[in-house]
C-alpha cells in the first residue's frame, strides 16, 4: 500500500522574490537586445525567459486542511500539508486533496430486515480523508468509493436486525439507535480503511416499513401498544385491589369472607379496568339471597 509521506519544498515567498528579480533582469536584457539589435544577447534572453516561465510553474499554494500530492512522471514523491505559498520542481504534478470533514446522505434503500420484512432505510455518514496518497492511489475514485461502500454496509446492517424487537432484550433498528449507529460506523470504517478515510459518525436518518406492508405493520404496532397498555392497567388494578383489601382488613372496617372478597375483587377490577365510566348499583338485599 502507498502511504503518505511529507515532502520538503522551498519557501514560496523566497522563490517569488527571486523569480520577480530574474524576470526584471531578463526583461531588461531582452529590451536591450532589441534596441541594440544584438543577436548574441537576444538568444540568451529568449532562453532565460523560457526557463523563467518553467520556474514560475513551480509555485503553488496549500490551503488550510488541504494536502497537495506531488508526482513526477507518474511516481509518487510526497505530499505537502502545511498551508501557505510553496515552490517545488515545476515538473511535479500537484493534485489537491481536501482533508476537511465531509458528509453525505445515502439514498433511501429498500432492503429486508432480519425478519424478512421489506423496509426503507437511509443513513448520514460523516467522513474525512486522513491519508491523501491512499485516497488517490489505492482506489479509483475515493468519493464514489465512500458512497458505494457506505450503502453496502447499510444494507448488510439492515439484514442483521429486525425493525422492531419482538423478544425481550432483542436489539432492533428502531429502538437501539445508538448501538446500531456504532455498529454501522464500525462496518463502514472497516470497508474504507484501505482508502485512507476515517469515519467520524454514521447514523440512521430514515427508517420506515416499505409502503406495501406499512398499513399492516401499523396495525400490528397499534395492537402491541394496546396489549402493553392493557397489561399495565391490569397490573395497576390488581395492586390497587390488593392494597384496598389489606387496608380494610388492617383497620377492621368490615369482615369479608372468601366469597365476598371474590365479589369485591371482581367489582373493583371491572371499575378500574373499564374504558367507560361505570354506574353504581345499590343492592338492598343480601349477597346470599
Amino acid at each position: 500500500m502507498i502511504r503518505e509521506s511529507e515532502r520538503k519544498v522551498a519557501s514560496g515567498g523566497f522563490m517569488l522574490a527571486l523569480l520577480l528579480l530574474g524576470s526584471v533582469a531578463v526583461l531588461y536584457g531582452f529590451i536591450s537586445a532589441i534596441r541594440t539589435e544584438s543577436v548574441g544577447l537576444l538568444l540568451p534572453s529568449l532562453g532565460a525567459m523560457l526557463l523563467l516561465i518553467i520556474l514560475w510553474c513551480g509555485l503553488f499554494t496549500v490551503q488550510p486542511n488541504q494536502s497537495r500530492v506531488l508526482q513526477l512522471f507518474g511516481d509518487y514523491v510526497g505530499s505537502v500539508r502545511t498551508a501557505g505559498l510553496w515552490w517545488a520542481n515545476p515538473f511535479f504534478s500537484k493534485k489537491a486533496v481536501s482533508l476537511r470533514v465531509r458528509n453525505f446522505e445515502t439514498t433511501k434503500l429498500k432492503v429486508n430486515d432480519h425478519s424478512s420484512n421489506p423496509i426503507e432505510i437511509g443513513a448520514v455518514v460523516v467522513w474525512q480523508v486522513t491519508d491523501a496518497a491512499e485516497a488517490l492511489f489505492e482506489v479509483d475514485n475515493y468519493e464514489d468509493y465512500v458512497k458505494v461502500q457506505s450503502e453496502a454496509a447499510l444494507r448488510g446492517l439492515a439484514n442483521q436486525y429486525p425493525y422492531d424487537a419482538h423478544e425481550e432484550g432483542q436489539m432492533s433498528l428502531s429502538t437501539n439507535t445508538m448501538d446500531v449507529a456504532e455498529r454501522l460506523k464500525g462496518e463502514i470504517q472497516e470497508r474504507l480503511a484501505k482508502a485512507g478515510v476515517r469515519v467520524l459518525e454514521a447514523r440512521i436518518s430514515h427508517l420506515a416499513y416499505a409502503p406495501e406492508i406499512a398499513g399492516v405493520m401499523l396495525r400490528r404496532q397499534q395492537a402491541s401498544a394496546v396489549i402493553a397498555a392493557r397489561q399495565k392497567i391490569v397490573e395497576g388494578a390488581v395492586g390497587m385491589v390488593e392494597s384496598a383489601l389489606a387496608l380494610l382488613s388492617s383497620k377492621q372496617i368490615i369482615h369479608l369472607d372468601e366469597e365476598r372478597k371474590a365479589t369485591m375483587v371482581s367489582n373493583l377490577l371491572v371499575v378500574l379496568c373499564s374504558e367507560q365510566s361505570t354506574q353504581p348499583i345499590l343492592n338492598a338485599g343480601s349477597l346470599y339471597q
